[in-house]
């Protein structure tokens, strides 16, 4: 919506670059702090409705330092190792495809409908529920998952599977839990995953639903119907390969190079970015 790209023009400068590096550190610290001193993580760190309402505010922040896999530090240090990675590589491409600024939105919104949702759990019903960060990191994960629907991961490293189907397992499970939880599960999820809902409301083109929209879309594609045989829409700056080498192949347009390139899934984050200085698009070593 215009407002949020509003927003984005007038606040993009305050935008934390390369949040996940910190999320990460955060996710180590609570590694060894769960490994070694769990209960001063609940005591004074956990996400407590009660006790920020009488003034702990950081544990806002705080909580989110709650690793994947808490325990023994070398228990779960492999299944942590490879989380943290995952969580870094999701973040991080979502990053660079969105801006700082709208992944600086999307994650702290998280952050806040966790906030609330142990809040009007305690407010309203009187309980206190320690939310932690599995709710938060899922909220990456669909936002990737929405993002790159065609993206394969590697199941069990061995079965390939495409995001979206990753995405829509993991939604129907949560779907599951909301039926059939009661009124604290259904406020957890929606206000936990109220990021990922309302995120892609505001930035989502709403211009679509537009009749002159709807009318300039049919005449596009009626001319395109008519284009000379090898007419191509997409094209890689780098490998030259188009929608007709590999339909299911991926394009994005890279928001760091100067000018209107496009790449392939494989080359959108090895490239060399068009600057001044280097004016063609080439592949890193």
């Amino acid at each position: 919506m215009k407002f949020f790209y509003k927003l984005e023009r007038k606040y993009n400068k305050y935008a934390i670059p390369n949040l996940m590096y910190y999320i990460i550190a955060m996710y180590i610290t609570g590694m060894l702090m769960m490994s070694f001193a769990p209960m001063f993580y609940y005591q004074y760190l956990a996400l407590d409705a009660e006790a920020i309402l009488h003034g702990q505010i950081w544990r806002i922040v705080t909580f989110m330092i709650y690793p994947p896999y808490p325990g023994p530090f070398s228990a779960v240090l492999l299944s942590n190792a490879i989380s943290l990675y995952l969580y870094y590589v999701l973040g991080m491409t979502l990053e660079r495809i969105w801006g700082s600024f709208r992944f600086n939105v999307y994650f702290f919104m998280g952050v806040i409908g966790h906030v609330l949702a142990a809040i009007i759990l305690y407010v309203a019903f009187g309980q206190k529920v320690y939310l932690n960060t599995t709710y938060l990191n899922y909220s990456l994960f669909f936002a990737f998952a929405v993002t790159f629907p065609n993206m394969e991961f590697l199941l069990f490293f061995a079965i390939p599977i495409k995001a979206k189907w990753m995405g829509l397992f993991n939604g129907f499970f949560f779907f599951y839990n909301f039926v059939v939880g009661g009124t604290s599960e259904r406020i957890t999820i929606v206000m936990a995953l109220l990021n990922f809902i309302l995120f892609f409301l505001m930035t989502r083109n709403t211009s679509r639903l537009n009749p002159k929209e709807i009318r300039r879309k049919h005449n596009f594609q009626k001319q395109v119907k008519i284009k000379p045989n090898g007419t191509t829409h997409h094209k890689c700056a780098v490998c030259g390969r188009t929608e007709k080498d590999d339909p299911d192949l991926e394009f994005r347009y890279c928001s760091k190079c100067q000018g209107s390139y496009e790449y392939c899934s494989q080359h959108l984050y090895t490239h060399k970015h068009v600057t001044g200085e280097n004016p063609t698009p080439g592949e890193t070593n």
